[in-house]
């Protein structure tokens, strides 16, 4: 399996990045959502690269089959992964797709690495620009919002997971998008990553501010959410977003979950497609 080494942790122990690197053509960096790992892109990587293209997804430090380290969960390491990821992979004229949480590295990396390697990006169900409400943040989400999610996490991080999920695509008594096959799979897929960085990882989504960072974009952008966001409010962040971008293309999808790359997949892939084609 391909790994990049990204560094050391506190105790001398290598950090290794998995990543599924697919097609040939124009690259594509596939960011997850948290809690999830590269496999939440499952019905992207199997047609994406169909289109000459060639597709990169890697899970975070923390998550999939990635090193676990302690330490080290902030966006300003977030970012210097993705760095290296694109320098080893020697990627050029590369477009990032961010979920959910990968929102954040796409606009802290375009910040701290001045867009380096990157000619387009797109923000899918993206926590920018910033999630906590502050006194200068006034359309944020309540801190105790993510203080009950936190405490959840730290009584019982498997049973919150599975109650997360259907938040995450939006499932209620009377409608569902998901099979119970599917939210069974993401079980999996979240419980894999470890507790520390479930737990620190939903810190720096929360807590971090983006707004001067995605000033710094200047290359082409595409916005997409979808307005049922039970997760990521969308008033919170796609409309947020699209405002500090004024000059990105903000497609809204109607009824649309948290969870719209899988929900929408078909939807997300032609319009990615066409982002990226153009």
């Amino acid at each position: 399996m391909p790994f990049i080494k990204t560094g050391s942790d506190a105790s001398g122990h290598e950090i290794n990045i998995f990543y599924q690197d697919l097609g040939k053509g124009k690259p594509v960096v596939l960011i997850h959502g948290w809690p999830l790992s590269s496999a939440m892109w499952d019905y992207q990587l199997a047609e994406l690269p169909k289109h000459s293209l060639r597709v990169i997804a890697y899970d975070r430090r923390g998550f999939g089959q990635s090193s676990k380290p302690f330490d080290g969960y902030s966006y300003d390491t977030f970012a210097d992964d993705l760095k290296i990821l694109l320098d080893t992979l020697e990627l050029q004229e590369v477009t990032l797709v961010g979920m959910s949480m990968g929102g954040g590295e796409v606009a802290r990396y375009m910040s701290r690495y001045q867009g380096a390697r990157v000619s387009k990006v797109a923000f899918v169900s993206s926590v920018t620009p910033f999630m906590l409400k502050t006194s200068d943040n006034p359309d944020g989400v309540d801190k105790s919002v993510f203080d009950e999610m936190l405490a959840q996490m730290q009584q019982d991080r498997a049973a919150f997971l599975q109650s997360f999920s259907k938040k995450f695509y939006s499932v209620g008594l009377l409608n569902s998008k998901v099979s119970q096959a599917h939210l069974d799979g993401d079980f999996m897929r979240t419980y894999a990553a470890s507790h520390r960085a479930t737990i620190e990882a939903a810190h720096a989504f929360a807590e971090t501010d983006f707004r001067q960072d995605l000033l710094s974009i200047k290359v082409p952008t595409l916005i997409i959410h979808g307005d049922d966001d039970k997760t990521v409010p969308i008033e919170a962040s796609g409309d947020r977003t699209a405002k500090a971008l004024p000059q990105a293309q903000y497609i809204v999808y109607k009824d649309a979950p948290h969870g719209l790359f899988y929900t929408e997949k078909d939807k997300l892939n032609g319009d990615l497609l066409s982002f990226i084609g153009k």
